[in-house]
């Protein structure tokens, strides 16, 4: 049974957490790799190096909406498809634990089930645009704060 009580705050808590990995994840794009060195290492491994852009961009509008309660569901959803990449085209091969060289896939695989877990939650407190009464999955989880 979902105590409805202190659901909202656990959404919260998940919420702000993710958004804060989006953005230091994307960070360390920018401030460590750099957005170019980003990209040549999405293009060593087949991929379009624009590719690189899109998915730092898709870090931190995630990231920032994640936290600020904007689009949650969204924002959650979007980030999914990034790590599942991540698993399949980096971590994958190096086994399951992150500790392992070039770090395993535990990580982003407990990450893509937080973000699908926060998916089905919705918002939680303290969301800026938090969704809509009407919404069928928040009706029926009990977890929105309203």
């Amino acid at each position: 049974m979902i105590d409805s009580r202190t659901a909202p705050y656990a959404a919260l808590v998940l919420r702000v957490t993710l958004g804060a990995l989006f953005l230091a994840h994307a960070s360390l794009k920018f401030f460590v790799f750099t957005p170019a060195g980003t990209a040549k290492f999405f293009g060593s491994l087949g991929f379009p190096p624009e590719l690189a852009y899109l998915v730092m961009t898709v870090e931190v509008l995630s990231g920032v909406a994640l936290i600020l309660g904007v689009w949650t569901r969204y924002a959650a959803l979007a980030g999914i498809p990034i790590l599942l990449g991540a698993i399949f085209t980096v971590h994958g091969a190096a086994g399951f634990f992150f500790t392992n060289p070039k770090g395993g896939w535990e990580f982003p695989a407990f990450w893509t089930i937080a973000l699908l877990a926060q998916a089905l939650l919705g918002d939680g407190a303290f969301a800026l645009r938090p969704s809509r009464q009407d919404d069928a999955v928040g009706q029926l989880s009990g977890a929105h704060s309203r």
